[in-house]
């Protein structure tokens, strides 16, 4: 989820909003927990655990990336325009995504979430 054209910092990598980055209003929840597993020339892996109501804060992805679950469990997505989204997730069952995706991630259900993602650096956006 970072990269040059991230909203996030290399360090936190929390999702922080930072003014005139986002027009997105900022949020007051608890930041998901990132671990970085690895991180080389072609892929940086990052283990995301979630507390119910967590979120990534707002950003963009800088390249395409793959999720799998860790858990099951169900995103709130906040998408730009003040839209929002669903999305169900199942343990092992992975899925892509593009690079330029913009969204806050939250935990929507009432346990804790975990995921890893994995950034693919040749697949910039």
């Amino acid at each position: 989820m970072s990269g040059p054209s991230d909203d996030r910092s290399a360090e936190g990598r929390g999702g922080l909003n930072r003014p005139g980055q986002t027009s997105e209003p900022l949020r007051c929840r608890e930041p998901a927990t990132p671990v970085l597993q690895q991180d080389d020339a072609h892929v940086r892996v990052t283990r995301w655990d979630f507390a119910p109501g967590a979120e990534t804060g707002y950003h963009r992805h800088g390249m395409a990336y793959v999720v799998v679950p860790v858990t099951d469990g169900t995103l709130l997505l906040e998408l730009p325009g003040e839209q929002t989204a669903t999305a169900e997730l199942k343990a092992g069952l992975s899925y892509a995504r593009p690079a330029g995706v913009e969204h806050n991630v939250v935990n929507a259900g009432t346990a804790p979430l975990s995921f890893v993602e994995i950034e693919l650096k040749h697949l910039p956006g």
